[in-house]
């Protein structure tokens, strides 16, 4: 269940490469080894109408919603967390020097009572694993 969810200012589409950015948030999480490959999904979200601070043209935003099933420690959320913003703040390094750009991240448990999924891709990345290809744990 571990979802990233990337939402954008759209004054970002020319100053930065999106799908580049969800392709290196992806590689974070995966290399924590807390997630199953098959469960992680990154998607942007682009925001057309916004008004950031004093609306000045230049501002700018990216806010990651992590949401994440439950049955990891506290350390290990922790962890999952710094390991995604230490990635966005590498890949956004140039837009972190400007006086106009806000980085934010959150981590929400989702409570298992209140949500339903259906992935086939498990069955197929599981075999791959069992081949060796990727070692992940809990979904």
């Amino acid at each position: 269940m571990p979802h990233l969810s990337v939402e954008y200012s759209a004054n970002l589409d020319s100053r930065t490469d999106i799908g580049q950015f969800c392709d290196r948030l992806l590689q974070a999480i995966l290399e924590t080894g807390l997630f199953e490959v098959g469960a992680v999904r990154v998607r942007a979200i682009r925001c057309a109408h916004y008004a950031i601070a004093d609306k000045n043209h230049d501002n700018a935003f990216i806010d990651l919603n992590f949401r994440i099933g439950v049955g990891r420690t506290p350390e290990e959320k922790k962890r999952a967390g710094e390991a995604i913003f230490a990635a966005a703040q590498e890949a956004l390094a140039p837009l972190l020097k400007t006086p106009h750009f806000a980085l934010s991240l959150e981590i929400r448990e989702i409570d298992p009572e209140l949500s339903w999924k259906r992935n086939t891709m498990h069955a197929r990345l599981r075999n791959s694993e069992d081949q060796g290809t990727t070692h992940h744990v809990k979904a």
